[in-house]
């Protein structure tokens, strides 16, 4: 379906974000009936946990994604949200496509008809802009690396572990490289035996969790036989590489580029020479559109009922964004999250015991793997905090807010609009998140011309 600026398609619900959330939510939506578009910035719907090569998807994905293609909902790949608002009711500026059907299409002469849709959706697709109007959204935007500043971590050759797996995916070769693994959470197993069978040499894989932490979170696992078994293979798949608990990297080393990291386990601390060092500290969730709708957070999560809506009517939260619980979780919670979108709470009240006990799983991995104090300490004044600005850490100051931090440093505000940098400075100085605003994905101007005059056929909405 092509989308012309003047274009408005309207559905009875959003959903942004392809990942396994997204794709579970449009499905059992669009299969209750409902007419979805589904938006991923992505070429090909998947996210980063089932982002595969052609023909190499994994079987519980591959199933998914097909059952995505029978649903009748409309996916729309390579599309970015820049902004989402609600409203009383919105007119069509020029012409609308009602979809999933191409053929009900209104007359341009209709300019001024008025559709009872609640929200309205701004985006933009191969460099067009995208107007969509939506009785409920679903917002299944994910999660990203948390990284934590240490001497050395923005050189050359220091990359994030979930950027590590996300590069073999789409092809690069760690063949021969000297790697060491650092930092936090069960994504540590797949990307290191991912890199063994590329034929990288793994000399460490330091798990900054303490060694009892992360025991009695693995004895739980016998609940989950399944993840267990999973675990289990991973770690076959990197036998020979020490996996050591209680140890985190201090400082990575190097002339213009990573010649050794420096790792401890809080009593002594060694040097191993390395070309590649993956490090992050588990993930945080993506936030922004929901603040942006005005919908609660809470520990840095988006806060949702039993029936995954969030404290602004009509805007379902879905996946690691509502909190960081794997790709199970993130399967039914999608699936409740698109059908109560879509009024159908009693099918979906069917799967509330297994998402109370995927999250039960999700809390014992939390405080497992929760970021120890020592790594506040790690960077030095001269540590850069804010990559795309270029700020130290001695620039700022434990006093300020995240806002004073923008206005006296400009952390937080370059291309990244502090998605990097953001949990960062909350784990180092307790800053919680600024405010979000338009747009919050870098835009054209046409598209955000579009958008204006989207409004400004529409005066009955902006109180005018």
């Amino acid at each position: 379906m092509s989308t012309r600026p003047s274009d408005v398609i309207v559905a009875d619900m959003v959903i942004v974000g392809g990942g396994p959330a997204g794709i579970a939510a449009a499905t059992r939506a669009a299969e209750s009936g409902r007419r979805v578009v589904l938006l991923d910035e992505s070429p090909q719907v998947g996210g980063q946990i089932w982002r595969h090569q052609p023909g190499r998807a994994i079987p519980i994905a591959r199933r998914w994604i097909a059952r995505l293609e029978r649903s009748g909902a409309t996916v729309l790949s390579g599309a970015s949200v820049v902004d989402m608002r609600e409203r009383a009711r919105a007119i069509v500026p020029s012409r609308a496509h009602v979809v999933p059907s191409g053929a009900d299409v209104v007359p341009s002469e209709a300019r001024d008809l008025l559709l009872p849709k609640r929200f309205a959706v701004t985006g933009e697709r191969h460099l067009h802009p995208l107007l969509i109007e939506a009785d409920a959204i679903v917002l299944a935007t994910g999660a990203r690396e948390r990284f934590i500043p240490f001497p050395g971590w923005t050189m050359p050759g220091v990359i994030g572990i979930g950027g590590a797996q996300a590069l073999l995916k789409a092809g690069m070769s760690f063949a021969g490289k000297r790697v060491v693994i650092a930092g936090s959470g069960p994504l540590l197993l797949p990307v290191a035996a991912a890199l063994v069978a590329d034929g990288a040499r793994l000399l460490l894989v330091a798990e900054q969790g303490p060694r009892r932490a992360v025991a009695r979170f693995a004895a739980g696992l016998w609940r989950r036989p399944r993840a267990l078994l999973q675990a289990a293979r991973y770690r076959a798949g990197f036998a020979g590489t020490p996996y050591k608990t209680g140890t985190w990297v201090t400082a990575a080393h190097g002339d213009g580029r990573l010649q050794e990291v420096s790792v401890t386990d809080g009593t002594t601390t060694r040097t191993i020479a390395c070309d590649v060092l993956c490090a992050a500290y588990g993930l945080v969730p993506n936030t922004e559109l929901a603040r942006l709708l005005g919908c609660e957070t809470a520990h840095g999560a988006v806060v949702v009922d039993d029936r995954q809506e969030t404290t602004v009517a009509g805007v379902y939260c879905v996946g690691e964004s509502t909190g960081i619980g794997g790709v199970d979780l993130s399967l039914v919670e999608g699936e409740i999250g698109g059908l109560c979108a879509g009024d159908r709470d009693a099918s979906a009240r069917a799967l509330h015991g297994r998402r109370a006990g995927f999250r039960t799983m999700a809390h014992a991995m939390e405080r497992a793997f929760a970021p120890r104090a020592e790594l506040r300490e790690l960077a030095t004044p001269e540590t850069i905090v804010c990559r795309c600005e270029d700020v130290p850490l001695g620039a700022l100051s434990r006093h300020w807010s995240a806002r004073q931090a923008k206005l006296y440093t400009r952390a937080g505000m370059g291309p990244c609009q502090g998605r990097v940098c953001g949990a960062s400075l909350e784990f180092l100085f307790g800053w919680p998140a600024d405010a979000t605003r338009v747009p919050s994905e870098p835009a054209l101007l046409s598209t955000l011309l579009a958008d204006t005059a989207h409004d400004a056929g529409a005066p009955l909405h902006l109180g005018v």
